[in-house]
């Protein structure tokens, strides 16, 4: 996986550098070349003037050369004539060949040579050597300088590059941030306000597909709605026909128990499509905050409870509500779901001879609203209960169900902001918590 931060760091700091160390090389030779010419011009005044001292005073003149200048440089002297013969001065001087300046080494030394040559005395020539120790004092200078300059200009360019680069790219990071701030069910088209040029075809066509995907998901959900719509109508009149075949065919046990076998298939069959309308309902991107009205739960869940009594009497199930004033602002039908799916759960998990119990209260202090569905089944275990509010997710297989019905729950609570908690009931079985935020204040 390439990384567009390195790609640019590459492109643009290694040329930098590149384009830094030529300018370094550049300023070296500028800050070198007039140095050693100024040494050079020096030794050729030197040799100059003590061919001056020669001409007028002798060869004597060459003993005025000091083995040492005082400036920590040695210097040597030497008087030759036209063919190269040594009249006076140091031996170890080279002979010279004409006049000028050049390279030599004297004494394992590298010196610097100045050949003057004695006007008006038929070829002769004075040659002064001097050591480059001062000349090398000098380059070394400069180059520590140089050195120490461009490493300075070097990690200045190089942190002013990363910073732009990072400055360059947070417009993608913070649309990352905007991306990852929303929820699953979010597929409003992002805003391209403030972005810069290069990211407007990309939100664009983020944009896009974001409108592609809330239609494949409008049509789903709307498949699902009209299926579920259209499957209760014949299905309550199969319910009707089953009824009628069952009271004609009562004294045939065969018939009987074929036709009770059918109403309970048919009893599933209106239990899920009944489930899958709940659900459809409690779809996040077709929920609206302006369907939320102040309402009393407490009514609301008698109201529900009433019709669990029959199926409660025939599992020998005492079913008991704990009822005080709970209002709040939610959404009528999806809390009816709410109930319907816990008390449900409840009766079917509780085995024959037990009890469930539901009860609704309000917490005085927070203004909040507490639901409660407890029972005395076998309970959840505990690394289990995350499991259960997932789709399609059951735990004994022998009972009857499509799985759905927690999750359906565990949806319209987080609609309704409220905080859906599963715990163990006292002395066994399991009890679900639904604590909403409370009623809106009226103005």
């Amino acid at each position: 996986m390439t990384s567009i931060r390195v790609r640019l760091l590459k492109w643009l700091v290694g040329p930098i550098l590149v384009v830094n160390l030529g300018a370094a090389a550049l300023t070296y030779l500028l800050a070198w070349t007039p140095a050693q010419l100024a040494f050079d011009e020096g030794l050729r005044l030197d040799a100059a003037a003590l061919a001056s001292r020669v001409r007028a005073g002798g060869a004597s003149a060459l003993a005025s050369i000091a083995a040492d200048n005082g400036a920590g440089e040695a210097s040597w002297a030497a008087l030759h004539d036209r063919d190269g013969r040594l009249l006076a001065g140091a031996a170890r001087l080279p002979v010279p060949l004409r006049s000028g300046l050049a390279d030599a080494r004297l004494a394992g030394e590298a010196v610097r040579v100045a050949v003057a040559e004695v006007g008006g005395t038929n070829g002769l020539r004075v040659s002064l050597a001097r050591t480059t120790r001062a000349r090398q004092g000098v380059q070394a200078a400069i180059v520590r300088s140089l050195v120490l300059l461009e490493l300075v200009f070097s990690l200045a360019l190089v942190g002013l590059v990363w910073f732009s680069v990072g400055n360059g790219l947070s417009p993608l990071a913070r649309l990352r941030a905007r991306l990852d701030a929303r929820g699953s069910a979010d597929l409003a088209p992002l805003d391209d306000a403030g972005m810069p040029r290069e990211l407007v075809p990309v939100v664009d066509a983020f944009n896009a597909l974001l409108g592609r995907i809330e239609l494949g998901a409008r049509a789903q959900d709307e498949f699902r709605a009209n299926v579920a719509h259209q499957l209760r109508t014949p299905l309550a009149g199969l319910r009707l026909q089953l009824e009628w075949l069952a009271a004609r065919h009562a004294n045939d046990p065969d018939t009987r128990r074929s036709v009770e076998l059918m109403l309970g298939a048919n009893e599933r069959m209106i239990r899920q499509t009944n489930q899958l309308l709940s659900l459809e309902r409690a779809e996040p991107n077709r929920f609206a905050r302006a369907r939320l009205a102040p309402l009393d739960l407490s009514g609301l869940v008698a109201e529900t409870v009433q019709a669990f009594v029959e199926q409660a009497a025939a599992k020998d199930i005492d079913l008991g509500f704990e009822l005080a004033p709970a209002p709040l602002g939610g959404d009528r039908f999806l809390l009816r779901d709410l109930v319907d799916n816990l008390v449900d759960n409840a009766l079917r998990y509780t085995p024959p001879g037990g009890r469930v119990t539901v009860s609704c209260s309000q917490d005085q202090e927070e203004g909040g609203v507490l639901l409660r569905v407890e029972d005395n089944g076998p309970g959840i275990p505990a690394a289990m209960r995350a499991q259960v509010f997932e789709r399609f997710v059951r735990l004994d297989e022998g009972t009857v169900g499509s799985g759905l019905g927690l999750a359906i729950v565990r949806d319209i609570a987080n609609l309704h902001g409220a905080e859906l908690t599963l715990g163990e009931a006292p002395g066994g079985g399991a009890v679900f918590s639904v604590a909403f935020p409370g009623a809106p204040r009226r103005p």
